[in-house]
């Protein structure tokens, strides 16, 4: 698979490598997309920018961690564009420190479920949370991080 991830860092605060953010998604992909050639946009955001979209695209205030935005281009123009995932910096460290967790470990979780959303997966019911937290679950542990999801009921992470 040949993979392209644009990422574009418009936080001011820090955020993970480009290495290890595309690491994540690669782990993610694995096994889950038959497509010889795939593009992901990654935006790093702060507060304000998040905010907007959050406002703009869900009709929630405030910010969220992560959103993810699947392409939706007509099958004919054969792109390899999966779509483009945000990330909010503030609202990571401020929820891997809440939650008890490594700042690498949040950062990891919040991009393979991004990733997850491109590929079509959802938590808005029991039985599709159940699914998608599964998954999440294995990859991370393919990276060697802890199941983010022992330390407390955390469905309130999952705002995407």
């Amino acid at each position: 698979m040949s993979l392209q991830v644009d990422i574009q860092t418009a936080s001011t605060g820090p955020v993970p490598s480009e290495d290890d953010i595309r690491s994540w998604i690669v782990a993610t992909l694995a096994g889950l997309t038959r497509c010889e050639e795939t593009e992901i946009s990654v935006r790093l955001v702060d507060t304000e920018e998040m905010t907007t979209l959050n406002e703009s695209y869900r009709g929630t205030a405030g910010p969220t961690n992560v959103l993810s935005f699947p392409s939706d281009l007509p099958d004919e123009l054969q792109l390899p564009l999966l779509g483009d995932i945000v990330i909010c910096a503030p609202v990571v460290r401020s929820e891997a420190a809440q939650q008890g967790k490594s700042l690498s470990a949040h950062w990891a979780h919040m991009t393979v479920h991004g990733t997850l959303h491109l590929l079509g997966y959802d938590h808005i019911a029991e039985g599709e949370a159940a699914a998608m937290e599964a998954l999440e679950s294995a990859i991370l542990a393919r990276l060697d991080y802890p199941c983010p999801y022992h330390q407390n009921n955390l469905h309130q992470e999952h705002s995407a």
